[in-house]
């Protein structure tokens, strides 16, 4: 157990914001046993060992209760029950726990269990798979690997590995981009439609804002594609005083997507068990478009020609400026960039990703969401201690269970 402690020591984990470091330096009660017991439970949800717990009740009583709930997270239930339903909602447009595990969400759960800085969730070239009897291996056609995994009961702490996700998925490297090119991101956002949903559902769970939150009317709507009608129902004034809200900044960011897609058997296989994520690379033409741009992004091109035809996969962030300035932009980058890379990580060094991941696990542990000025601080102090640790969630998660221990 020891060991687990010195290497969240030696990544800088334990770094706390001051109104946190009161919570922890207060004397331990003599019902330490118990306080003990109720954070192990918050954050594996089953009872602890004794071994554990009695590990747990030493770092307590050495005012050490962070490195007391960081040792909960090792435990096996952490990774295969927690995080697990922590991130099945993301991975579906149902916001559903009750979905299969896939590589999306094994990714989130190896990063997690890796120590890694999370904010490649929206970035790396990385991916989790498993190993184990009667377990098929890794497929971009179906999910029958990860399937097999949770039918199994598979340990998941033990058993996931992480590969370049462009080693077994045949993406580019450069065109990965974490979990929005993952098998199973790609099956509910890139099937059909458009590609908006991959944008409007990454924002919605890796910003906590979906897209009414950041509906801003003063953005320029020169990047607007043909698609949307600028009259309504024959009503200029519903395109200018709402659809323009949402599309002068999606569109342009959305653009990242615009080689992808994912292929199934429409009519044999309406849902897409049996498809996969395709890109179109250097030298593949959509033979619809003549160009690598997927024949998606000009459905229904005749609403209004004049609007905007995508070209590539260039995309530019107008919500830099105007009201949506207050997300946090990082001003270290540039606003712009090239495929779904570099859009995904405008979105994961903004201040706004981090605040979510952080709100997130305090509602996942204290099973609540924020409620008074004196969670609103709580949030703060874990925001900094966030990005102090080098963005490990592991520690987000420890800090929330210590700070509804109470509760």
């Amino acid at each position: 157990m020891l060991s687990v402690l010195s290497r969240h020591r030696r990544l800088g984990i334990g770094v706390l914001a001051a109104s946190l470091m009161l919570v922890l330096s207060a004397p331990v009660s003599s019902n330490t046993r118990d306080q003990a017991k109720r954070l192990h439970d918050r954050i594996a949800g089953v009872p602890p060992s004794e071994e554990m717990l009695k590990d747990m009740v030493d770092e307590m009583t050495s005012s050490n209760a962070v490195n007391a709930a960081l040792l909960a997270t090792e435990t096996p239930e952490f990774y295969s029950v927690t995080l697990k339903n922590f991130a099945a909602p993301w991975t579906n447009r149902e916001d559903s726990v009750f979905v299969a595990l896939n590589d999306y969400t094994a990714s989130v759960i190896g990063l997690v269990r890796d120590d890694m800085d999370f904010r490649q969730i929206l970035t790396s070239d990385v991916l989790y798979i498993g190993s184990g009897p009667n377990v098929p291996p890794y497929s971009a056609n179906n999910n029958a690997h990860f399937e097999a995994l949770e039918a199994n009961g598979a340990d998941l702490k033990a058993v996931l590995q992480s590969v370049p996700q462009s080693s077994v998925t045949g993406i580019p490297a450069s065109a990965t981009a974490g979990v929005m090119t993952t098998r199973g991101a790609a099956k509910s956002f890139f099937i059909a439609g458009t590609n908006r949903a991959m944008f409007r559902f990454t924002f919605k769970n890796h910003m906590c804002k979906d897209m009414e939150q950041v509906h801003d009317t003063s953005r320029a709507p020169d990047r607007i594609r043909q698609d949307v009608s600028r009259s309504p129902g024959g009503d200029s004034r519903v395109f200018l005083n709402n659809c323009i809200g949402c599309h002068s900044g999606m569109d342009p960011m959305a653009q990242a997507f615009a080689y992808y897609d994912y292929v199934h058997d429409v009519l044999n296989d309406p849902t897409g068990e049996n498809g996969s994520l395709t890109y179109n690379s250097v030298n593949d033409v959509d033979p619809a478009t003549g160009t690598r741009v997927e024949s998606k992004y000009f459905n229904n091109a005749q609403n209004f020609p004049p609007g905007f035809a995508t070209p590539d996969d260039s995309w530019t962030n107008y919500w830099r400026s105007g009201p949506n300035e207050l997300l946090g932009w990082d001003n270290s980058l540039s606003g712009s960039g090239t495929g779904a890379r570099s859009m995904g990580q405008e979105l994961a060094h903004s201040q706004t990703f981090s605040r979510c991941q952080v709100e997130k696990v305090f509602a996942n542990v204290c099973l609540r969401p924020v409620r008074d000025a004196l969670d609103r601080s709580q949030i703060d102090a874990m925001v900094t201690s966030f990005a102090a640790s080098g963005y490990n969630l592991k520690q987000v998660f420890a800090e929330s269970a210590v700070y509804c221990m109470g509760d």
